[in-house]
């Protein structure tokens, strides 16, 4: 897979299984008992933009995307990893394959059983018994260790190139976490933030400082507080004072129950909504009615089931991306072909035109010479900075 991946972590039986497939709308394996999943789960979710062919009138033709009614969908890969327990970086339970796959991630969703019926061990107790601050806590400090031990690896060696060869700090650590998508920017980042003694000196409180700081800054996390429609609501505000992340309370079982119910023909629901309209109330059973009914109260309590809102969260204010529609017509906002804004790429905020040129094709930006607003007909030079909803074209040798 390429672009951006987003990992969804958890102890085992918090509901990852149903989260992944109401974002996926993938119906995988879901079952009350730890480690259901084993493999690493692949899909596409899709977060949300206004299409700018509403601005220019003309009906898009997506190629990399989809549109509904005026709304662009855009791509984004994500993965259900086994569950995480207490000592996985020492190789417990299924600990060391979860976290090899988590390398690649960008962000990662923790999805926490605000409940509390799930003990550490992802065992099913009675509501309230255990403790998702806890929870949270140690999914953190299990990623962080995991972090820290590859940073310490022939750590008296590594030190001693920092002392003799002058080498940076940053340099050598992001050298050590490369395989994990880690830079030396964020590694410097991470050093400004962590407390440390002296290099020839550290032990593990210094690795894991530096590790928990690497954590937030280069695989950021939100949380879905799941199983929110049967939760205490004493859990989940001790869940959102303790947290040093976004949390949003979610029902995974809600949405999936929806996009069934839509897909049947039923209801009226698009993910993201938060409302929903019944069509034809004849053809549901009171069961139905009832359950309709309940998560009508939860949606209007929370603004919707939550679960569109924990990927759009992550994607677009951690990641901060920005989306971008590159044009081959300005006037037109079409291809060669004729097709109305084929393309949208999600994009880091602070992009510039350059970095657009490239992402549509290495010729394009070897060869980059100028590139034009076409909501604006403005020239741009190469260190333009991009904004959402921007439609580009670039000029090329």
């Amino acid at each position: 897979m390429v672009g951006i991946l987003i990992g969804i972590v958890g102890k085992p039986n918090v509901g990852k299984s149903t989260f992944f497939s109401s974002i996926t709308q993938h119906i995988v394996e879901i079952a009350n008992y730890p480690f259901t999943t084993i493999e690493p789960h692949l899909g596409t979710a899709y977060v949300r933009k206004n299409c700018p062919h509403t601005i220019i009138g003309k009906q898009c033709n997506p190629r990399n995307s989809l549109c509904i009614e005026g709304t662009r969908l855009i791509p984004v890969n994500v993965m259900d990893v086994a569950g995480l327990v207490p000592d996985a970086h020492k190789g417990k339970g299924l600990g060391n394959k979860f976290l090899d796959d988590l390398r690649n991630s960008n962000a990662l969703i923790h999805v926490v059983d605000v409940s509390g019926t799930t003990d550490k061990e992802g065992n099913i107790v009675g509501p309230g018994t255990g403790n998702p601050v806890e929870d949270l806590e140690f999914i953190e400090m299990e990623i962080a260790y995991w972090i820290s031990e590859i940073i310490s690896r022939n750590w008296k060696k590594v030190s001693r190139k920092i002392e003799t060869a002058g080498e940076k700090l940053e340099s050598i650590i992001a050298e050590q976490l490369s395989g994990l998508g880690i830079d030396e920017n964020q590694v410097f980042l991470a050093l400004q933030k962590a407390s440390f003694g002296p290099v020839d000196q550290w032990g593990e409180q210094d690795f894991l400082s530096v590790a928990r700081e690497l954590l937030r800054i280069s695989k950021p996390i939100v949380v879905a507080a799941n199983k929110a429609d049967i939760a205490d609501e004493n859990l989940l505000n001790e869940l959102r004072n303790k947290s040093r992340y976004p949390v949003i309370p979610i029902s995974a079982d809600y949405e999936l129950a929806l996009i069934r119910a839509a897909k049947a023909g039923l209801i009226s629901y698009r993910p993201g909504d938060i409302t929903f309209k019944i069509l034809d109330e004849s053809r549901l059973n009171e069961q139905q009615k009832k359950a309709l009914a309940r998560i009508a109260i939860f949606m209007e309590k929370n603004g919707g089931t939550g679960v569109q809102r924990v990927l759009e969260e992550t994607v677009f204010n951690q990641l901060k991306m920005i989306a971008v529609y590159p044009v081959e017509d300005e006037t037109h906002w079409t291809d060669k072909a004729g097709n109305v804004l084929p393309d949208v790429f999600l994009m880091p905020q602070g992009s510039r035109a350059i970095d657009l040129a490239y992402k549509v094709h290495t010729d394009l930006g070897n060869n980059f010479i100028r590139a034009i607003d076409a909501k604006k007909k403005l020239i741009l030079g190469r260190d333009h900075e991009l904004k959402d909803g921007d439609v580009i074209k670039i000029v090329a040798r």
